[in-house]
């Protein structure tokens, strides 16, 4: 009996102290952003960097195309700590020209292109669709280096899309299904029942049976009557709206820091066929 008792206060006062750090973790946030909207220029100038890790960058590096080069880098940024080194910015933009970017993650890389995967209705998907061109930048920060690739943007195949779908974690496919990505969301709790929604769906358990349309995740988020409940072996079907992007580059430049901010750029460019180098001013 005591030893529970003990356990009883020992938890109660986990809770007290938790909550305490919780409030003390919502002060410090809230003095942190208090400061941050007072920041002056001296505290930019105060995160200057150096540069010069490497020595200068050889265009003869480049003979054989962007790849065997841009795939070294990519794998030295990941033996240096470089977090997910495959994570890349994508700008896109609207017929209008204006731009938009965020970071995803390349699924590949090959004499094609660059590949990565998304939903297709989102707002990248949307500009994408009305272009036809995206570029990428992959910031490696840490070790002084970036590739920007530029050029034609154009969905993958259905059976390449559904290839690299079936290798992702359930959890991400359910979140896929679950999210209509770039719509509003009323709050946290609603995205949260739209994913118990989506897990109870998927859970194996038959809830639809049959292969029943679900009409919970028809509409026009670009999923119709199409939709079905998990298969006999309880695999998560990819969606409609769901897919994969080849980035065919018709440029890329990579970049290296150097001293004095005198950084090594050189350019690929194709055309006609033929990739040509250049060394590009910093």
């Amino acid at each position: 009996m005591e030893d529970s008792v003990q356990d009883q206060a020992l938890g109660s006062a986990s809770h007290d102290h938790a909550a305490h750090l919780d409030g003390a973790a919502s002060h410090d946030h809230a003095a942190q952003l208090e400061r941050a909207a007072h920041l002056e220029p001296a505290d930019f100038d105060a995160m200057r960097v150096g540069y010069g890790l490497h020595e200068r960058l050889d265009g003869a590096d480049l003979a054989g195309g962007w790849l065997p080069l841009f795939t070294a880098w990519l794998e030295e940024a990941g033996r240096r700590g470089v977090r997910e080194p495959n994570a890349m910015v994508l700008g896109t933009a609207t017929p209008e020209g204006r731009p938009s970017t965020r970071t995803v993650l390349c699924k590949g890389a090959d004499e094609r292109g660059i590949r990565f995967f998304t939903t297709t209705t989102s707002r990248k998907g949307s500009q994408l669709a009305a272009s036809g061109f995206a570029s990428v930048t992959f910031p490696w920060l840490t070790v002084e280096r970036q590739v920007h690739l530029e050029g034609p943007c154009h969905p993958l195949s259905r059976e390449e899309s559904l290839a690299y779908w079936r290798t992702r974690p359930r959890g991400s496919q359910v979140a896929a299904w679950a999210s209509e990505q770039s719509r509003p969301a009323a709050s946290v709790a609603e995205l949260e029942r739209l994913y118990a929604e989506a897990a109870e769906r998927f859970s194996g358990d038959g809830v639809l049976g049959g292969g029943a349309a679900d009409e919970r995740f028809s509409g026009d988020g670009g999923v119709g009557a199409s939709v079905v409940s998990a298969s006999a072996a309880d695999e998560v079907p990819m969606p409609d709206r769901w897919g994969g992007y080849l980035l065919t580059p018709e440029r890329v430049e990579f970049w290296q820091g150097g001293r004095d901010r005198f950084h090594d750029r050189v350019e690929c460019r194709l055309s006609d066929g033929e990739w040509s180098v250049t060394r590009l001013q910093p």
